[in-house]
């Protein structure tokens, strides 16, 4: 039996940063210009949906056209 650690429901900004490989001050610029969602506000905390990230990857992925990746071609 495996032990695997399921991704995280929401992100803090630090967490969002990282899986973009930019800096929080970049992920607040695309929230602005509406390229990343609103987060979610939870108390004094601000969160985003994986799933709403994963979604921001994939229509990046799907607005540069072109040929896939290895990666996508498998």
């Amino acid at each position: 039996m495996t032990n695997q650690n399921p991704a995280p429901a929401l992100l803090d900004v630090k967490s969002v940063a990282a899986l973009l490989q930019s800096s929080p001050a970049t992920i607040w610029r695309r929230v602005n210009d509406g390229t990343i969602p609103q987060p979610i506000r939870i108390g004094g905390m601000t969160r985003w949906a994986r799933d709403e990230i994963d979604a921001v990857i994939e229509r990046a992925k799907a607005a540069r056209g072109g040929t896939p990746t290895p990666a996508e071609a498998t």
